[in-house]
């Protein structure tokens, strides 16, 4: 499939100290070793060989995922804003609404849908969003730090 027969789903994002961030080639070792047909696509790391950037196919689920590395006082203040949202007690755990408003570094994750040529209006059938759960828990576990599903307001 070419990149103009998918479509943006959804995103998600893992916050983390900038002091955590992996190596590329780490990540892709993850992405590897994960459960699934995954295919790393192309990545990009900085001259210390931090990961910048990775794209993940993932067939099965008919889904594509792009990971972008961010970090600075913009994203502290994104997920400061973002805690302060979020009420400690209606299922969010406090120490994570803590954590989540010191971090100074995220992963934007965002999920593709694979876009059938035939019929593009019925895709939901085959979509599965398991690709994006796994990459996303792993690379909350990898970094120690919060995952966030802004859509659903919840913290992992």
């Amino acid at each position: 499939m070419s990149e103009e027969d998918f479509r943006w789903r959804e995103t998600y994002f893992v916050y983390f100290d900038s002091n955590r961030r992996p190596k590329l080639e780490e990540v892709r070792a993850l992405v590897a070793g994960l459960c699934g047909n995954f295919q790393v696509a192309a990545g990009e790391a900085d001259d210390h060989g931090r990961i910048e950037s990775l794209t993940i196919h993932a067939p099965q689920d008919y889904a594509a995922l792009e990971i972008d590395y961010l970090a600075g006082d913009e994203v502290r203040e994104e997920g400061l804003a973002l805690a302060s949202g979020l009420k400690p007690g209606e299922g969010v755990d406090r120490t994570k609404l803590t954590q989540l408003s010191k971090y100074d570094a995220r992963f934007d994750l965002m999920h593709f849908e694979a876009v059938p040529d035939d019929d593009p209006d019925d895709s939901d059938e085959m979509f599965d969003p398991s690709a994006l759960l796994a990459v996303f828990e792993a690379l909350t576990h990898l970094t120690e730090g919060v995952g966030v599903d802004p859509q659903a307001g919840i913290l992992y």
